[in-house]
């Protein structure tokens, strides 16, 4: 603390991102990051940009990869907007479309950052319990607010909402922006971007950190109806007009350029992530319903955080929240290779069959 900090800091309680250890040797499952590296184009067209045009700027519009993003999902550039990774595209979404007089509705079980962009920009917000399956019911959104933000699936539970929920849900709630959160979206969960063009109130947000394998290059994007991406263009160009530099251009470009290749990987977690549910619940394991590259799994006998303690003990790091009070006793564990789930079971059979 000092003297010199303003009252904003004072009052600011930081996103606590997943832990990035230091050691070797580790099977790390705690940041859902995806267990193959990008695509060979990827690679290529980074290896590409390696060059003397480096010294330039990069285009401040991002108009390839807008383009790139566009025509991936049958939509024009103007209704792309794109960021350092989807957190900062979320912090503009704050900014610029969940700022008003009535509350920004969210999960009270939901990804962490909501609650300290509301404390950033000064957000007045009301939290949705999930009901008692740890879902996201539609029906408790269906009430007046200044906007609603939810991941689908959600995290860190997983599971997801169907698409015939979330357009019930715009159906009814007109006089807001309702921001769909689909970080997880490729591994199994229907996406609302098929929703765009219908409803003029519906942004969908989006990053190549996962499913795309591109998590140290932080790109991300928001789809939506054109004036409401102006508006994020509006505060982005107010605060940073280059957040895309040429690496993270040119190597998000031809992520979506190998399609054979995301569909591949994709398909790969997805089917791990179903064996390991099947075996955790064979040691016992309560697992939720997850449509994301992680699950959400507790043990009947054990605490989550005495679990996540053993496990790092044999060098595999798994995440645990403390807070709230209904999560403690879930691991949040991302989905890895077939080398690093077993050797998580072979931990967790170890601790629980001693």
């Amino acid at each position: 603390m000092s003297q010199y900090w303003s009252k904003l800091v004072h009052s600011l309680t930081p996103y606590v991102p997943g832990e990035q250890p230091k050691l070797q040797n580790l099977v790390k499952l705690n940041t859902n990051e995806n267990p193959y590296g990008p695509s060979p184009k990827v690679i290529a067209a980074l290896q590409a940009e390696a060059a003397d045009s480096l010294r330039l700027y990069p285009d401040p519009d991002s108009s390839r990869l807008k383009a790139a993003i566009a025509e991936y999902h049958g939509l024009q550039a103007n209704q792309v907007f794109v960021g350092n990774g989807s957190d900062e595209v979320l912090a503009h979404v704050f900014q610029a479309l969940l700022k008003h007089d009535q509350p920004l509705l969210y999960p009270d079980i939901t990804y962490s950052f909501y609650p300290v962009y509301c404390g950033l920009y000064g957000i007045d917000f009301e939290t949705v319990p999930l009901n008692t399956r740890f879902e996201i019911a539609i029906d408790d959104y269906l009430r007046p607010n200044g906007g609603i933000i939810f991941p689908n699936p959600n995290a860190p539970t997983g599971i997801p909402v169907a698409l015939s929920e979330i357009e019930r849900l715009l159906k009814a709630n007109t006089q807001s922006v309702v921001v769909i959160d689909e970080a997880y979206v490729d591994f199994g969960t229907e996406s609302a971007v098929s929703l765009v063009n219908q409803y003029p109130n519906v942004l969908v947000t989006h990053t190549y950190s996962k499913s795309r394998s591109l998590a140290g290059l932080r790109v991300g994007y928001a789809v939506g109806h054109a004036a409401l991406i102006e508006a994020l263009i509006r505060v982005k160009d107010s605060f940073n007009s280059y957040p895309i530099d040429r690496f993270a251009e040119a190597g998000a470009v031809a992520a979506l350029q190998d399609e054979a290749y995301f569909q591949q990987t994709r398909q790969q977690v997805i089917a791990a992530r179903d064996q390991l549910v099947l075996d955790l619940q064979g040691l016992g394991f309560e697992v939720l319903p997850s449509g994301a590259n992680f699950i959400f799994a507790r043990h009947p006998k054990y605490a989550g955080e005495q679990l996540a303690a053993s496990l790092r003990e044999q060098a595999v790091i798994v995440r645990h929240f403390k807070k709230p009070a209904r999560i403690t006793d879930f691991l949040r564990i991302t989905i890895g290779n077939t080398s690093q789930n077993q050797a998580l079971m072979q931990a967790l059979q170890s601790i629980v069959q001693a």
